[in-house]
């Protein structure tokens, strides 16, 4: 038996997965927006309905596939541990932004206040005075 990992690796089967987000299709629904044959298309639904990815109904003369996100929640689990290390990452990036910021306003007002003097004489100057 493959490995939730194993089956989601094939980018075909990634595809499918994809469609079946949105809404349930029918093999040749899948076939027509991927532009594969209907062998191909076939081949990865049944791996994907042997693992529990997908599920099956049949309407009329037309096989209708679903998602089973069940399957999916072994990769959250593992995705877990990496959405933590970058939310630490990027909640320290943060704060290094905030004390830059506040750093970088903190001077302003006496850079603002030379360039308003120098701004005052260059006006004198202008202006025949000196003051």
């Amino acid at each position: 038996m493959e490995s939730v990992f194993e089956i989601i690796a094939e980018p075909n089967r990634r595809a499918i997965l994809g469609l079946l987000v949105s809404s349930e299709q029918s093999v040749g629904e899948i076939e027509r927006q991927l532009r594969m044959t209907q062998p191909t298309v076939s081949k990865h639904l049944r791996v994907l309905r042997d693992a529990g990815f997908v599920e099956s109904t049949v309407d009329a003369q037309r096989r209708l596939y679903r998602l089973r996100p069940e399957p999916l929640q072994e990769v959250d689990a593992w995705l877990d541990q990496f959405r933590k290390f970058w939310s630490r990452h990027v909640d320290a990036l943060e704060r290094h932004l905030d004390r830059m910021e506040q750093v970088q306003s903190d001077s302003t007002p006496a850079q603002a206040r030379t360039k308003t003097k120098k701004k005052q004489r260059g006006t004198a100057k202008q202006r025949g005075g000196n003051r």
